[in-house]
């Protein structure tokens, strides 16, 4: 939208965090303005192309959606919804609400189209995001993405994921677990090894559980990092399939800092680094996954999508969804009507 190219060079003068406090403030604001709201979002849908998607049994009015983090308590539901998003992506949410990391924690690589965050999964905890939730007018498919508190261990984590799946399994429209983040200390390893065998194993008893319990299945994801090796792709690819979880994730923000980087200021923040650079990395993930999998997996493609090239490159290496959020903080709203104007799927 031009308006957001006239905003951003006021927001990109603000700590990154802030600007990220003010745009989602303002989305909530305009989402709730009734019937301005409902009016723009008729209009805004009118005006974007249709390419309307059918994945683990349910319905996306378009393959492009909001990436967790960009919404982490529910709060702008309806505004994003407003935009034309096919879906969203609300969290990392966990049990209990969390400070997240010490500050700052959030840096820009403008040079890049790339932000690195350690933001540690800050949030007002499941009571509020579900809250959020109920008010929301907008129909639109929500994920929930779940997350251990970071005072739990790994060998708790499960309880963690137990207690926020068992909380929003009937208001969701899927689940994803968050065992991909690098900012909450350990939380990757649960990727690997015999952890992974077991909490995906509790996670699918407890769907198995709910679904009869609500007469309702939602589908259950699990979003990895790009940083796994071969060997430790093709130990969760095994994993998960014997598990028979409904979709994967690809990818969170890495860890690696690429020679291309030319930002020299931010470049050696620690934290997750998201955005352009990760664009390659991603698909190669995906692209894999899709080879080790059977040819129906459900797969969302995420990272380094910033155009409507990068967003048919990451379909083209087997994505059946897009997520977009590094993107958005960069070109604003206007990318979802690029990406969807030149979008190429296997429905065209």
């Amino acid at each position: 939208m031009a308006l957001y190219r006239l905003i951003r060079p006021l927001l990109f003068r603000l700590n990154p965090e802030i600007a990220h406090h003010v745009v989602i403030s303002g989305i909530r604001l305009a989402g709730k303005i009734h019937p301005l709201n409902q009016y723009l979002a008729d209009a805004q849908r009118g005006q974007l192309p249709s390419h309307p998607t059918e994945l683990m049994g349910l319905y996306f009015p378009n393959p492009v959606g909001v990436a967790a983090g960009l919404d982490k308590n529910g709060e702008a539901i309806d505004g994003l919804a407003m935009l034309g998003f096919g879906f969203l992506e609300l969290g990392t949410v966990t049990p209990l609400a969390q400070a997240g990391n010490p500050k700052p924690r959030m840096f820009r690589l403008t040079e890049d189209g790339a932000l690195i965050n350690r933001m540690g999964f800050n949030g007002k905890g499941l009571s509020y995001l579900l809250n959020q939730l109920s008010q929301a007018k907008q129909h639109v498919p929500v994920g929930i993405n779940l997350g251990r508190n970071a005072t739990t261990s790994n060998e708790n984590a499960w309880r963690d994921y137990v207690t926020c799946l068992r909380a929003v399994y009937g208001v969701a429209d899927y689940v994803t677990i968050n065992i991909s983040s690098p900012n909450t200390t350990g939380l990757r390893d649960l990727q690997d090894g015999e952890s992974l065998n077991l909490l995906l194993g509790r996670l699918k008893e407890e769907q198995t559980r709910l679904a009869d319990q609500h007469q309702k299945y939602t589908p259950l994801v699990v979003k990895i990092a790009p940083d796994l090796d071969d060997e430790q792709l093709i130990h969760f690819t095994k994993t998960w399939s014997a598990h028979n979880l409904d979709g994967i994730i690809a990818t969170n923000t890495t860890t690696t800092r690429p020679e291309s980087l030319r930002n020299a200021s931010n470049r050696s923040e620690h934290g997750g680094l998201s955005g352009e650079p990760l664009a390659s990395r991603s698909r190669e993930v995906v692209k894999k996954l899709r080879q080790q999998l059977a040819p129906d997996v459900p797969i969302i493609g995420v990272g380094g999508i910033h155009d409507a090239e990068s967003a048919n490159a990451m379909l083209a290496a087997g994505a059946n969804l897009i997520q977009i959020y590094t993107g958005l903080i960069y070109k604003g709203p206007g990318l979802l009507r690029e990406i969807l104007t030149h979008l190429k799927t296997a429905q065209d």
